[in-house]
């Protein structure tokens, strides 16, 4: 399986788990299942743009996606994460014990202000933003903490 793969595996599953998550407290997403409605509208009705962050405990920071390719040897990136052009307005980032919840306008502007750390890998493109700084700066909206059932 090839790391995009993988990745993607990873998200899907966390975006299901938030999805239960944000039912539990009110919130009900409608999500799009096939990639021509994701595309043309948006991953779920709500706009909500939802990534899991695996390292985000490790490394203190939030990896903001700007750009993706399916696989490496794509010679383009395309637009993705805060700037993807769908109904996307809230960006939920985190992993299985918090949710943050920013601003995609916000998120946009932090990135264009080119005071963070700006990284690419083989199938990604995106910047640091470290939790710290979000937390003093109020960049998150909400945390939603997960408790253990």
């Amino acid at each position: 399986m090839t790391y995009y793969n993988d990745m993607l595996k990873k998200g899907l599953s966390y975006q299901d788990f938030v999805v239960e998550k944000l039912y539990d407290i009110g919130l009900p997403i409608i999500s799009y299942a096939s990639k021509e409605y994701q595309i043309k509208f948006g991953e779920n009705k709500c706009g909500f743009e939802i990534k899991f962050d695996d390292r985000l405990e490790e490394t203190g920071n939030f990896y903001i996606e700007i750009a993706e390719k399916s696989n490496s040897n794509n010679f383009n990136f395309i637009p993705s994460g805060i700037y993807r052009a769908d109904n996307t307005w809230l960006y939920l980032q985190g992993n299985y014990k918090k949710i943050y919840i920013f601003a995609k306008n916000q998120l946009r502007k932090l990135y264009e202000s080119n005071q963070y750390k700006k990284i690419e890998i083989s199938t990604s493109q995106g910047f640091l933003l470290s939790l710290k700084v979000a937390l003093e700066k109020d960049f998150i909206i909400k945390i939603i903490e997960i408790k253990e059932n």
